[in-house]
């Protein structure tokens, strides 16, 4: 056995000791906590806004080229209308100083780093220029000791230069260290994290045998859950959360995660940073945006102010979305206004054309995207040809997507039930693309153009006339823990060619868990919410032994039907349900089993300000098997 294998079944053997002595002290997960559980850290109230060199450049960034593109953010407007992060990606270090372990600029391409020789270079000068014209610097690191273009580039272009050590220019082993250089000395607002130092550079990988770069043991295996030590990553972004407080006491930052939907982050994310990667990057072809959008768009009860998903930066500007594909430029960014996604630029804004940067200005489109309520849109309709995404808004109004997939026209129907109107009263619609209006009673019929999402502001007489279903307030919903104990792919994301790899090998395998999490309007695995044949239009599907955070803005009255699901495998367990205010006892069912009617819950919860919603299922049977429904499930004035 080799020192390497000693030294890890040691780690393993002490790691698991310790588990074992805190197991009788780890709290239950199904206690009521009395307290929003989701990130809260950071500035990221709305869905953040701006630019990102990465998909203009690549790792070839410089001074003229970021400044180019910031100035013209200004230059259009686009800064006044939320546009503000300005967010240096790979490629900007040159390598870290092995007497005290601080990280060097790349000062030729960043000159004004270069402080008149006062000192070693500084960003604080380029941060202090963003800051003056009105808009936030972000900077770039890694979770690992190395980067993901040390990784994966295929040149030389401004990778980190010296021995070994000088090249390992990520946060591991140094994190204090670069947080306070970043935040505190050089002046950021926003960092984000890339993890392919913690996954491409294990014993036998390119890179290692390269003889460049040391052997780290993978903490991520993208293909496999259970293959990554999900504990270990997440224990490093708690570390980058602590010195992120420490070093920005006014609180005013933001922590991008970006582990590509790997390590089940999809479930956790939303717990440890302000947006959370869904998916691996992104690339400017149809397909590509389709698998991105997939990842994300089934997980709005996993986004909330303060921690919104992320299926990575917009590609507007290159290939399937340049200026003679203006339908699907259209359509990504539409759609990532409705998923509350980061509005992030990916072009050289100093060359884009006006066709383009109309889109990126369609102030009705960022509205939605930036909407104070932050509820991300939920899929009210689903086919592989046609979905329809309805999202509500702070002012009751809703806005509504209707997103043609593929290459051939549909013909649509939009209901007033798709929108959660009475279907007797007249709904008024507003286009978002041209501004025609429109109205009508029950149904109105429309025909989808290829590739096209038409968008639309809605309004009209909500079906609940004195509330709203939990459905409809995603943003204030927590699934704290959503009874998922073993991750499983997801089988509903679209499988694209990879740019990076083409057709070699067998193809990407569904590879980014989160089936079987919380769902709006729909089971954990996407069947009608249905209780002893009784099938709710409205509600929340969640797994047995589950525990539902809300936030509830002033409502006096919770009322749900709540039961196993027909979906459920077994009619053998039963789920007792309960429901608790600011951690006290609000109410509590009898056990219910597959087949049994459903049980109602009608509480008051005037004056509470949380809400916790629990399904535990007796016998300690796994919530796998026990999809439970929250039909109907409403919060009334």
């Amino acid at each position: 056995m080799t020192k390497v294998h000693v030294r890890g079944l040691l780690l393993g053997l002490t790691a698991l000791a310790a588990s074992t002595s805190l197991s009788a002290q780890t709290p239950d997960p199904l206690a009521p906590q009395g307290r929003w559980s989701a990130y809260q850290g950071g500035s990221a109230a709305l869905p953040p806004m701006g630019w990102n060199s990465w998909n203009a450049f690549f790792t070839e960034i410089d001074e003229e080229k970021l400044l180019g593109s910031a100035q013209r953010i200004v230059d259009s407007g686009l800064a006044q209308k939320g546009y503000r992060y300005i967010n240096i990606d790979d490629g900007w270090w040159l390598k870290r100083r092995p007497r005290d372990g601080k990280l060097l600029i790349r000062s030729e391409k960043f000159p004004s780093s270069l402080r008149s020789g006062k000192g070693d270079p500084s960003f604080r000068p380029l941060t202090d220029k963003l800051h003056a014209m009105g808009l936030k610097a972000g900077i770039y690191s890694d979770l690992g000791r190395n980067s993901c273009s040390q990784a994966y580039s295929t040149g030389e272009a401004q990778l980190p230069e010296g021995s070994i050590a000088e090249r390992e220019v990520g946060l591991y082993g140094h994190i204090d260290k670069d947080i306070r250089l970043f935040f505190a000395d050089w002046g950021f607002d926003l960092i984000k994290v890339d993890g392919c130092g913690i996954r491409a550079f294990g014993e036998g990988s390119a890179p290692v045998k390269s003889g460049k770069y040391r052997m780290l043991a993978p903490l991520i295996d993208q293909t496999s859950v259970t293959r990554s030590d999900v504990p270990a990553v997440q224990d490093l972004f708690r570390q980058i959360n602590q010195s992120l407080a420490r070093h920005n006491p006014d609180n005013d930052y933001l922590l991008s995660l970006c582990v590509w939907g790997s390590a089940n982050v999809r479930a956790w994310g939303k717990d440890y940073g302000n947006i959370s990667r869904t998916s691996d990057d992104i690339t400017p072809h149809w397909a590509r945006m389709l698998t991105n959008y997939d990842s994300a768009v089934r997980r709005a009860l996993y986004a909330h102010p303060g921690s919104w998903n992320d299926p990575d930066m917009l590609f507007i500007g290159q290939g399937d979305f340049d200026a003679q594909h203006l339908t699907e430029a259209r359509s990504h960014f539409a759609l990532w206004a409705m998923m509350n996604a980061p509005l992030l630029i990916g072009a050289d804004l100093r060359k884009t054309s006006q066709p383009l940067m109309d889109i990126f200005g369609n102030a009705d489109l960022i509205a939605i995207n930036q909407d104070p309520a932050g509820h991300q849109a939920i899929v009210a309709f689903d086919s592989d040809s046609l979905q329809i995404l309805v999202k509500t808004l702070a002012n009751g109004d809703k806005a509504v997507a209707l997103f043609n997939r593929g290459l051939a026209s549909v013909d649509a129907v939009l209901t007033a039930d798709h929108l959660k109107f009475r279907e007797d009263s007249a709904i008024a619609l507003t286009d978002l693309w041209t501004g025609a209006q429109s109205r009508f009673t029950g149904e109105q019929a429309m025909t989808v153009a290829p590739r096209q999402t038409l968008v639309f502001i809605a309004k009209g007489d909500r079906t609940l006339a004195n509330g709203l279903y939990l459905s409809e307030q995603p943003g204030n919903i927590n699934p704290a823990v959503d009874g998922v104990t073993t991750p499983a792919p997801d089988p509903t994301i679209f499988r694209s060619i990879p740019g990076w790899r083409g057709t070699r090998g067998a193809g990407e395998r569904p590879i980014y868990a989160g089936w079987g999490g919380a769902q709006a309007d729909a089971t954990p695995y996407n069947q009608p919410l249905t209780i002893a044949g009784k099938t709710y239009a409205s509600g929340i599907g969640v797994l047995a032994n589950s525990r539902l955070e809300i936030r509830n803005d002033g409502y006096g009255r919770l009322t749900a039907m709540v039961g196993v699901d027909d979906s459920a495998a077994t009619a053998s367990h039963g789920v007792r349900f309960a429901v608790y205010g600011d951690g006290k006892l609000l109410a509590r069912t009898p056990a219910a089993r597959r087949g049994e009617p459903p049980k109602p819950i009608s509480v008051d919860v005037k004056g509470v300000a949380l809400i916790e919603m629990m399904a535990q299922a007796e016998d300690g049977a796994v919530g796998e098997m026990l999809p439970v429904s929250w039909g109907d499930a409403a919060l009334l004035r």
